[in-house]
């Protein structure tokens, strides 16, 4: 073998080992450690910044509320995970997909409110149209506080013959609740009515009014003027039996 081949060997195996020599050699740090000292004045800052605020906040919405918003957000979530990948959505786009849910919440209630306003106003609207029908407040309000008696003349007058039966009606009711025959009350039936007359003749004739009157009033029985004459005989009768009682 040449010998610059040996020489170049040799000067290779010793570069080697004094370059493992050095990296098994163990290098320690003679730097003096000197203490730093945190006063109260160098807290300040953090206590300041809310970033660092770890304090507990009291919910203030109900637990069933939080319970439910936490359950439809998981229904949401597990839809738009199956759609869209969710997991996989970065940036804005998972930003707009964690607050989806909730906005079409917002959207359900407010559809829902809406429908149920709309109910309500066609109610009352059809109420109003409904002409031929007295509300109960103001049979309550005729009872206690109208001369009946005029409210009849006035009907006449205007050839309304059924609105006419319907007052005779009432002042039958009021006359029976004066001599104290029956006790008018709002929410009672004709039936009950009935059932408190003890008078047998009261009783009859009171059942034969009742009949024409239902059949007048709640049938919407056409009435001319022959027709009242011969009905409006009844009621006067049983007028005057009342005052007799």
């Amino acid at each position: 073998m040449p010998k610059w081949v040996l020489l170049v060997l040799s000067v290779f195996l010793s570069n080697f080992m004094l370059a493992q020599q050095d990296s098994l050699a163990v290098k320690y740090d003679t730097t003096e450690i000197t203490p730093v000292s945190i006063s109260d004045s160098d807290l300040e800052s953090f206590r300041n910044d809310p970033k660092f605020d770890y304090e507990i906040v009291e919910k203030n919405a109900p637990d069933w509320w939080i319970s439910f918003k936490n359950w439809l957000g998981g229904i949401f979530m597990k839809i738009f995970e199956w759609i869209f990948g969710i997991e996989k959505a970065t940036g804005a786009f998972n930003s707009f997909l964690q607050v989806l849910p909730y906005f079409l919440l917002g959207i359900l209630i407010f559809i829902l409110i809406k429908f149920f306003l709309n109910v309500h106003a066609r109610s009352l609207m059809n109420t109003k149209n409904n002409k031929s029908l007295v509300h109960l407040s103001e049979e309550e309000h005729i009872m206690k506080n109208e001369n009946i008696e005029s409210l009849i003349e006035e009907a006449l007058a205007g050839k309304n013959y059924r609105l006419a039966i319907r007052y005779y009606y009432l002042l039958i009711l009021r006359l029976m609740t004066d001599k104290e025959i029956i006790q008018w009350e709002l929410q009672k039936t004709n039936e009950d009515y009935l059932s408190e007359i003890m008078v047998p003749h009261l009783k009859e004739t009171f059942k034969t009014t009742t009949l024409f009157y239902n059949y007048i009033w709640y049938g919407d029985f056409p009435m001319d003027e022959p027709k009242y004459q011969s009905v409006a005989n009844s009621f006067i009768m049983f007028k005057k039996q009342v005052a007799g009682a």
